[in-house]
């Protein structure tokens, strides 16, 4: 079988034909390749990259005249993976609080480059940072687009959009230091809430983020059920959409949930608390669950060991850590369109294919959590065009193991190649 990129006005000839005097053709022979996750792998394959995109993919072990030979002939090669939820700028730690009141937004663009070539490193080629430093996010998204630094593709979503008070708000500290790191997209009311949107928007942000319900690090005991009023919810996905922006929003609790579906939200962060009604809305608008179970491992493990917890969080964490796992198996079982996140930030940096692992445990097959940080994810993110797939046309973003992860998924947390847009970050 081959499969050849087709030009607007003819077809591509032969591989060894057209890239004998092309410098910058690269070609891996790859032993297994899951070229299209939910599709069978094939043996022996070779994906033909000229720049940072794949041109063509074909059978057997080609070897054009004067490219580069990558042998992965012994290695499973796979599509770059994709994390939807992620936080470059920050990870769990006992200075969590005072970081909030010492650290600029230049610091934490830098820290964001540190932890997003970890994340890189760990194989994962796109992400979606969704809640951090509005200058940072921008900054480190272009930054990266730019080549300054080494991470994967983003798209950002700045400070996530939150009633006053709310998870996404500043909580725990005295009223003078309150007001002064009040979050700029904190809103109240309809009108109030287009206003947040419309500012991110003007500040270059690629999706927005709100906080339908409570959270579990923020530092208040306001529980995790709805925050926003329907109206406030509807205000927030017109103006976005009509701006030509999805709308994603953190959700643990079921009341806020099905109201920002009724919204006509795109997707839900976490999902903690769904019910039958939260499935029959996501059947019906298509909306994605992007799970981030490992979260709900990480605080709950956290809640029994770390001393820097406070009162509200321990209880938060408790209580929510240890639904999440029972939740995704419910959704998946529901038939919920699920892509990969793992709200990294919370769990370390560089761990994110340990929610692998979790996925499976929920019931989902390897090749059903592989297709949710690939195919689904790329969905999710509007980049199907270009990533997700190992395809021609297709930006280069080829990963490998060694052993089968459709027989044993934790053998992605040991990554033995990356390469991002042609160029190879690991090669072990």
């Amino acid at each position: 079988m081959i499969r050849i990129l087709t030009a607007a006005a003819a077809v591509l000839i032969s591989a060894s034909a057209a890239f004998a005097q092309d410098e910058d053709v690269t070609v891996i022979h790859a032993g297994w390749l899951l070229a299209v996750p939910g599709e069978q792998p094939e043996r022996e394959q070779s994906i033909i990259i000229r720049g940072e995109r794949i041109e063509a993919v074909e059978d057997g072990y080609v070897t054009p005249e004067g490219a580069t030979v990558i042998d992965l002939t012994s290695s499973y090669v796979m599509p770059g993976l994709i994390d939807s939820h992620v936080h470059l700028q920050h990870e769990l730690s006992p200075t969590r609080r005072l970081d909030n009141v010492t650290r600029s937004s230049a610091d934490d663009a830098l820290l964001g480059a540190a932890y997003a070539r970890t994340t890189l490193m760990a194989g994962f080629t796109t992400v979606q940072d969704v809640g951090g430093d509005l200058e940072a996010s921008v900054a480190l998204r272009d930054a990266q687009r730019n080549g300054w630094i080494d991470g994967p593709r983003m798209r950002v979503s700045g400070p996530a959009v939150t009633p006053t008070g709310g998870h996404a708000d500043v909580n725990g500290y005295n009223l003078d230091v309150m007001h002064a790191l009040s979050s700029p997209a904190a809103c109240n009311g309809p009108d109030d809430c287009r206003r947040a949107v419309r500012e991110l928007i003007r500040a270059r942000v690629d999706v927005i983020k709100i906080t339908a319900t409570g959270g579990v690090l923020s530092q208040t005991a306001a529980g995790t059920e709805q925050q926003f009023f329907p109206d406030e919810l509807a205000s927030i996905v017109e103006a976005a959409h009509m701006m030509g922006r999805q709308v994603t929003a953190h959700a643990h609790g079921v009341s806020g949930i099905n109201a920002f579906l009724e919204a006509g939200g795109d997707s839900i962060e976490h999902g903690t608390y769904l019910d039958d009604e939260s499935i029959r809305l996501f059947r019906r608008t298509g909306a994605y669950l992007v799970p981030t179970v490992i979260a709900g491992v990480t605080v709950a493990e956290l809640a029994e060991t770390a001393d820097w917890m406070t009162p509200e969080v321990r209880q938060k964490s408790r209580e929510v850590g240890p639904n999440m796992l029972a939740m995704l198996r419910r959704a998946h079982a529901g038939g919920v369109r699920i892509a990969f996140g793992t709200d990294s930030g919370v769990s370390a940096h560089g761990q994110n294919a340990r929610e692998f692992q979790l996925m499976v445990e929920a019931g989902m097959s390897p090749m059903e959590a592989i297709t949710a940080a690939t195919v689904n994810a790329a969905d999710h993110l509007q980049m199907a065009d270009d990533i997700g797939t190992i395809e021609p046309g297709k930006y280069a973003d080829i990963i490998a193991v060694a052993e089968d992860p459709l027989a044993d998924v934790s053998v992605l947390m040991d990554m033995a190649f990356v390469m991002q847009g042609g160029e190879v970050y690991r090669d072990q």
